[in-house]
């Protein structure tokens, strides 16, 4: 009897397992869905800073090209910042410090009040950079009164600017860029504990100073620290080189539990992590923040750049840096991957495969396909863009080829640039459906040959009818 029990028992195993071996995987859906922006969020405003306050609206502040005063604006989504009216909460002195070159503001909530960061030169002396403090009482910044709280000191008195905070296990900090009157260099980044939001504690610990090539363009700087924690690390980015075409991001990583006030805990990426793109038109990338999206779901990288490359005069004196978003992505080793600065208009998406959940659609060689681990991000971002053949289907461009769209080619997948020919356009334009397999996922289906569908098979992407349960699941992707 219990022999014949086992026999049962083995014969249900291996019915079931041949079951689910048949049947296609399944994947979840994506803890952080796709978001898409459309940039420019502000003409003119460098420099920014966006906060998302749990009254559930975004603060933002930037530096305006006069350089005379502090704004915010406020809005429930990102992309309402962009029409949101504008207050001044604060104008420089009309002499001494505090008096020129206002820059850099930055805007945070701390123990029930207000506080805007932000670096000032004086009439006298428009080159004496300082960093000082606001502090508003109120529920809502653009009406709160606010008060000066004064100069943060440092161990010297030395141009200093871009000041931000941040907690890392329940320590307080601020990191800021500054030059060593000992040192033939512009500024480096520093970081102290915080006594309270206006004071730091300690001797401060310097974590960078401009050495590689693509930091010292122009001048030797690092400016404007942004720090982001994920999976037990903190990474902070900053800027370097000019302000010019030649601005970019470096980074710098540590583990959250090591001591930060030790240069040892944290290291240096070797090459700019956000830099300039020519094939979007995007120059200088830099000075950047981090927020979050409307859902809390996605990281979101805030910063300003030029959308052209060459400058007349001085670049301080070119008013036309613009506050940009997009979205962050992170790697399969935990670390942030930023890509490249996208072209104006509306933000690219990636789109993950739902029997497949690590891989992405991407081009290779300008065939398209789904893979893992694609480090190199632009190449699986895609733009959705109204059809290219006609109202009410979309089509799929390229987010580091502008004017390139996956189309299809004898019913295989490729990516090529639009030739404007009519073949072209019905070929790249398809139906965005609800996903075959889920609908909380996304189909494509051909805009010329209906019944064909995206898929992945033996992991190139094709067009194809679909018929089956797997079929289905080869043809839906979650967008990302």
């Amino acid at each position: 009897m219990r022999r014949n029990a086992v026999r049962l028992l083995m014969a249900v195993l291996v019915a079931l397992a041949t079951c689910l071996a048949g049947a296609p995987a399944q994947a979840a859906v994506p803890d952080s869905p796709g978001v898409t922006y459309t940039n420019p969020i502000a003409e003119k405003r460098a420099d920014p800073h966006i906060f998302k306050h749990t009254d559930g609206y975004y603060y933002f502040t930037a530096t305006v090209p006069e350089y005379d005063r502090i704004v915010l604006r406020r809005a429930t989504t990102i992309q309402g910042l962009k029409t949101a009216p504008e207050t001044t909460i604060w104008t420089k002195h009309a002499s001494g410090v505090m008096g020129a070159h206002i820059w850099a503001p930055e805007i945070h909530f701390i123990d029930g009040k207000w506080y805007v960061y932000f670096a000032a030169g004086a009439t006298n002396d428009i080159w004496a950079i300082r960093m000082y403090v606001l502090e508003g009482t109120g529920a809502n910044p653009l009406t709160a009164a606010w008060t000066e709280k004064g100069q943060i000191k440092t161990q010297w008195e030395s141009f200093s600017l871009d000041a931000t905070t941040f907690v890392v296990n329940g320590v307080r900090y601020l990191a800021w860029a500054q030059r060593d009157p000992s040192v033939n260099n512009n500024t480096d980044i520093y970081l102290a504990r915080m006594a309270n939001p206006w004071t730091i504690t300690g001797t401060p610990v310097m974590l960078s100073r401009p050495t590689y090539s693509w930091e010292t363009v122009g001048y030797k700087v690092n400016e404007g620290p942004a720090v982001i924690q994920r999976g037990g690390k903190v990474f902070m980015t900053y800027s370097a080189s000019a302000t010019d075409s030649n601005y970019c991001l470096g980074m710098l990583t540590a583990s959250a539990s090591a001591n930060l006030l030790s240069q040892a805990s944290w290291s240096k990426s070797a090459t700019p992590v956000f830099a300039s793109s020519a094939a979007t038109s995007q120059y200088g990338p830099g000075h950047n923040s981090f927020t979050v999206s409307e859902d809390g779901k996605s990281d979101i990288l805030v910063y300003h750049d030029r959308n052209y490359k060459d400058i007349s005069g001085d670049p301080l004196n070119d008013p036309n840096r613009r506050t940009r978003v997009q979205k962050v992505y992170w790697n399969a080793d935990g670390t942030p991957n930023f890509g490249i600065p996208v072209a104006d208009g509306v933000t690219p998406q990636r789109f993950s495969s739902y029997n497949f959940p690590d891989r992405y659609i991407r081009h290779w060689d300008y065939r398209a396909r789904i893979e893992a681990n694609v480090t190199k991000l632009a190449d699986s971002q895609f733009r959705v863009v109204p059809g290219l053949a006609g109202s009410g289907t979309v089509s799929l461009e390229s987010a580091n080829f502008p004017g390139y769209y996956l189309r299809h080619k004898n019913f295989e997948v490729w990516l090529e640039r639009n030739d404007g020919s009519a073949q072209f356009a019905a070929d790249a334009t398809f139906h965005r459906r609800a996903g075959l397999a889920d609908s909380a996922g996304v189909s494509y289906e051909s805009y010329n040959y209906p019944g064909r569908y995206v898929r992945h098979w033996e992991y190139l992407l094709n067009v194809q009818a679909v018929s089956t349960a797997t079929d289905r699941a080869d043809a839906t992707f979650y967008t990302q």
